[in-house]
């Protein structure tokens, strides 16, 4: 049986990203440390896509995605994850009345996006990121939720808030996860 990967052993808690930290560490960092250290993000979100900004980024494969796919346990610190970025972004994850999920603003909606929501922001990049790895870890209905909530406030809001490329990213951000896996 071959050795698990960094990512899987990284998100297990058993390992260590590759500046030696631990994810339950990234986790409890406050929101300044989330905006200004930029090598965490392709940790708790992988895809395969190469990173521009972390050469030391680990690369999805589909083994680890299999992984991913047939642990509970394993998705369900992929969705602590994500939802400790979503106070970052002000957001919060809700149960719909039809039992799917929304994405919502939070109590701290107004401070938090001002961070964030504004054309060229680096976080519209982790935002892809996010989507598509939820989407290709088994968290599919988080992924369209997220994904409907940022759509939304890009058309709402206009390019004042999102770039019109931004919004272009967003719309296609799973469609390629989803022919990747079929």
């Amino acid at each position: 049986m071959p050795a698990e990967s960094a990512l899987i052993t990284f998100y297990r808690g058993s390992g260590t990203d590759h500046a030696g930290r631990r994810l339950a560490e990234i986790l409890s960092w406050d929101d300044a440390d989330l905006e200004s250290v930029h090598d965490y993000i392709q940790w708790l979100f992988p895809n395969a896509d190469a990173s521009r900004a972390n050469p030391f980024a680990p690369l999805l494969t589909p083994a680890d995605a299999a992984i991913f796919r047939s642990e509970p346990e394993l998705r369900a610190t992929l969705g602590r994850a994500f939802d400790r970025l979503l106070r970052f972004y002000g957001l919060t994850r809700e149960s719909s009345a039809e039992g799917g999920v929304e994405i919502a603003p939070s109590v701290n909606w107004d401070a938090r996006s001002r961070s964030w929501l504004q054309p060229s922001n680096h976080n519209h990049l982790r935002l892809t990121r996010i989507m598509k790895c939820l989407n290709e870890l088994g968290l599919e209905q988080e992924a369209v939720a997220l994904q409907r909530t940022l759509v939304s406030l890009g058309e709402q809001r206009g390019t004042r808030a999102v770039s019109s490329v931004t919004l272009r990213y967003w719309r296609a951000a799973l469609q390629r996860s989803e022919a990747a896996r079929e």
